[in-house]
């Protein structure tokens, strides 16, 4: 492994960390090595933004990112589907229709629609389609010089997170913000207390223990004139070549808030398990209902990530910090406090993490100095991969091996369509699937 890739991985103090990681504007912007000046300063000029990728959290996204600055424009989007195109423009014309500049040439379909709304001249792309696809849509943005909001995760296999860290360096050296959808960075209460955390207010750290429980999520039934690549887009949470499989796809947030209590320094192995336990039948693709793992750090500490999507079960999203001076306790919405040599607990103002990132982003653009989140959004991903990985497989994963997999989940193809034959990979069986 060349030693840049390690160091994109590795930092050996967390109190230097603190200056690079984005827990404030000021900070991040202070950090920067970039001049102040910049061809958006001042209010007045008007920032274009893309949207790619029109579900849900890129509609979310769009609002947001509008929200942010009095002169942004949302002037193109792209959506596989005419369909969710045209269901999140709704959407935004009743949220904000002064500042929605979509004219009808700008509304672009298909699997090339993400080069489409990049090239039609806007400054800021949002990056929301399913992940599988996120490699290859910061490439273009990267290469077309735009800045980015990039949802998480941003691969869905090894090899996709090894270009994301090479696209990371390059954005850097472009001077582009870089925001990440890993929004609990975002989050006034988690920001307090992971930097006391940080700070050496626990202690050295013992152990980490994260949970995301939930139930089940959406599904669209098979309908006569769809192809396999059509069912298989409509439900893409539930093939891990689109979503990484859910420990991918959802609990990354866990774990990527366990690698930030950690300094975002890489474990050195991991071995877990998972499996297909309630979410049984077919329509469920070929994605794991269950997750457990063990992840062991150099210094002999051990992160526990625990996570299950089950209908009728209890729900739990925490993270504990276990020091040698005290316990940090989140419960995500309900409790944050340090118990130990030194108490304390949350008092300050809450916010919306979601609006906060492109508050932070569009400010970041206007002062000229960029927020760059992407070495900590490949390491997270990454996490959730070498997870999948261990469970996958029932077979212990050293962190080379993760990170250098030669293992790709979707089809080798140069380019995409509908009568694409997309055969689904059987699911998985530990002791039997093979890491590559």
């Amino acid at each position: 492994m060349h030693d840049n890739k390690k160091n994109l991985f590795i930092n050996s103090s967390r109190r230097s960390f603190l200056k690079n990681s984005g827990l404030v504007l000021l900070a991040s912007s202070l950090a920067s090595p970039l001049a102040a000046s910049s061809v958006f300063a001042g209010q007045k000029s008007i920032i274009k933004v893309g949207l790619i990728g029109c579900g849900g959290r890129g509609t979310g996204a769009a609002a947001q990112a509008m929200k942010a600055d009095p002169n942004v424009e949302l002037t193109a989007m792209g959506d596989v589907f005419p369909d969710r195109l045209e269901g999140a423009y709704s959407s935004l014309e009743k949220i904000n229709p002064k500042q929605l500049k979509v004219d009808k040439k700008n509304r672009f379909i298909g699997f090339d629609a993400y080069q489409k709304v990049i090239d039609s001249g806007v400054d800021v792309v949002l990056l929301t389609a399913p992940p599988g696809f996120r490699p290859l849509h910061l490439e273009a943005a990267v290469e077309a010089g735009k800045h980015i909001f990039c949802e998480k995760p941003v691969a869905v296999d090894a090899p996709g997170v090894r270009k994301v860290i090479e696209l990371s360096k390059k954005a850097k050296e472009k001077n582009l913000s870089l925001v990440s959808g890993f929004c609990f960075r975002y989050d006034n209460p988690n920001r307090a207390t992971f930097t006391k955390v940080l700070e050496g207010d626990v202690g050295g750290i013992k152990a980490i223990t994260t949970f995301r429980n939930g139930g089940e999520v959406w599904y669209f039934p098979r309908e006569e004139d769809w192809t396999e690549m059509t069912y298989q887009m409509r439900n893409w949470y539930y093939y891990n070549w689109l979503s990484g499989d859910f420990i991918v796809e959802q609990a990354v947030h866990s774990l990527d808030m366990m690698s930030w209590a950690m300094g975002d320094v890489m474990p050195v192995s991991a071995m877990g398990t998972g499996g297909r336990q309630v979410r049984v039948d077919p329509q469920y693709g070929n994605i794991y209902d269950h997750f457990a793992v063990e992840f062991e750090y150099k210094d002999g500490a051990k992160g526990y990530h625990f996570t299950r999507q089950q209908a009728g079960t209890t729900n739990r999203n925490s993270v504990d910090v276990m020091g040698t001076a005290g316990n940090a306790i989140v419960n995500i919405g309900s409790q944050y406090e340090i118990k130990g040599q030194k108490p304390w607990k949350f008092s300050g103002q809450k916010n919306n993490m979601y609006q906060t990132q492109h508050d932070e982003l569009f400010a970041s653009i206007r002062s000229g100095r960029p927020i760059h989140d992407g070495d900590y959004m490949a390491n997270s991903t990454l996490l959730a991969i070498w997870g999948r990985m261990v469970a996958y497989t029932g077979q212990r994963i050293t962190f080379e091996e993760a990170l250098n997999s030669p293992k790709s989940l979707g089809p080798d193809v140069a380019s995409y369509t509908w009568d694409l034959k997309i055969d689904m990979p059987p699911i998985a069986v530990p002791g039997v699937t093979k890491i590559s």
